[in-house]
């Protein structure tokens, strides 16, 4: 299978070094290009019916890799999926508007940062409001960064519970009105202003286009049943960003094609760039070191234990229809790192193979 490091290497070191501006970009593409190979180090493992040594190697562990953190991936699935509520949900999709991205290229983890935290304070105070909800709903929120086609395009999912919990912890309210939770329109607004407030917190309005604060913000609304399928789709970019190796089809003559599907027809197209190309787009999506891109408020907030603990009990007691939910498939075991004197099963015959010894990494870890 076609992998993102291969495309790495095909655009040489040089070509990876003038893009790769950041540490944190830096250390990005180290890490992939030294995922599962003999610099990272593994272990040697020997099958006495096959005869010749199989060679495992260590993951990078690095959080944009493509290859690595399927069972980290599966756990926060299994840590999240017991918290959702049983209610309905909707999922909201706040965009940053083209005049800002300049900024946030620059400032990213500030402006990151705001974008989560003025998405959460405009949905909680339009939910506080007596006319919408007037309850405190569960909020989890994830930062992305680009497009199926790989364009840089920040903006932030949000999973927000169809209801909320009364103040006094006694009531769980629904949504007041059953076709939407808050009004789309009102919310933009406030988005807008919350950021604008943020940035000129910070000194940094300025370096925003005037036009950006007259125009409409975009804000995305749909029902999202039960809540665990839009989980399950946020929870396989937790742990990687922007493309998966299965997406990818081809690289010949330094020509990279994959596929993606189309936002507003929802038919697969296919797109060809060069390595050079692929990289500088792929690179937009690194974050910077130590930013969470997943945050959580209200009712899902380690704050609100108690109150989250409360609503799900009040639900259970009173327990309304069931929304619509997708079926899930179980979760696939991940394998373990053996040590000298485990074993697991031959690639090729299927029968036990040991771990002979251990290989240390040729090359240092990236930090």
């Amino acid at each position: 299978m076609l992998e993102v490091a291969d495309i790495l290497r095909a655009a040489g070191p040089e070509v990876c070094a003038r893009l790769a501006a950041l540490p944190s970009q830096k250390r990005a593409l180290q890490a992939i290009l030294q995922c599962r190979t003999a610099e990272l180090g593994g272990q040697v493992w020997g099958c006495e019916q096959c005869g010749p040594l199989h060679y495992s190697y260590h993951s990078c562990g690095n959080r944009h890799c493509p290859k690595c953190h399927g069972q980290q991936t599966e756990q926060w699935l299994e840590e999240q999926r017991p918290r959702l509520l049983p209610c309905a949900y909707y999922l909201l999709t706040f965009t940053l508007p083209a005049g800002l991205r300049a900024l946030a290229r620059s400032h990213q983890k500030l402006v990151y940062g705001l974008l989560l935290k003025a998405a959460a304070q405009s949905l909680q105070k339009l939910c506080a409001d007596p006319r919408w909800l007037g309850a405190q709903p569960s909020l989890i929120g994830v930062l992305h960064t680009w497009t199926r086609a790989l364009l840089y395009h920040p903006h932030a999912h949000f999973l927000v519970s169809a209801g909320g919990l009364s103040a006094d912890g006694k009531h769980w309210q629904a949504a007041k009105n059953p076709t939407f939770l808050v009004p789309v329109r009102a919310l933009s607004v406030i988005f807008r202003s919350k950021v604008r407030d943020g940035l000129k917190a910070v000194g940094l309005q300025h370096h925003v286009p005037a036009t950006v604060w007259g125009q409409k913000w975009v804000v995305h609304a749909q029902h999202a049943g039960s809540g665990r399928k839009v989980l399950d789709y946020l929870g396989r970019y937790v742990f990687r960003i922007a493309i998966s190796n299965s997406r990818l089809e081809s690289l010949e003559g330094g020509q990279v094609t994959f596929r993606y599907r189309d936002n507003r027809t929802q038919q697969i197209k296919h797109l060809q760039l060069t390595a050079e190309e692929f990289v500088r787009r792929w690179l937009q999506h690194v974050l910077p070191t130590g930013f969470a891109k997943v945050r959580h408020y209200g009712l899902d907030s380690s704050a609100c234990a108690d109150r989250h603990a409360a609503a799900l009990a009040l639900l259970q007691a009173n327990p309304g229809p069931t929304p619509p939910s997708a079926t899930s498939a179980p979760p696939r075991p991940a394998s373990s790192l053996c040590q000298p004197g485990g074993s697991w099963r031959c690639p090729h015959c299927g029968r036990e193979v040991v771990c002979l010894w251990n290989l240390l990494p040729s090359r240092k870890i990236p930090p």
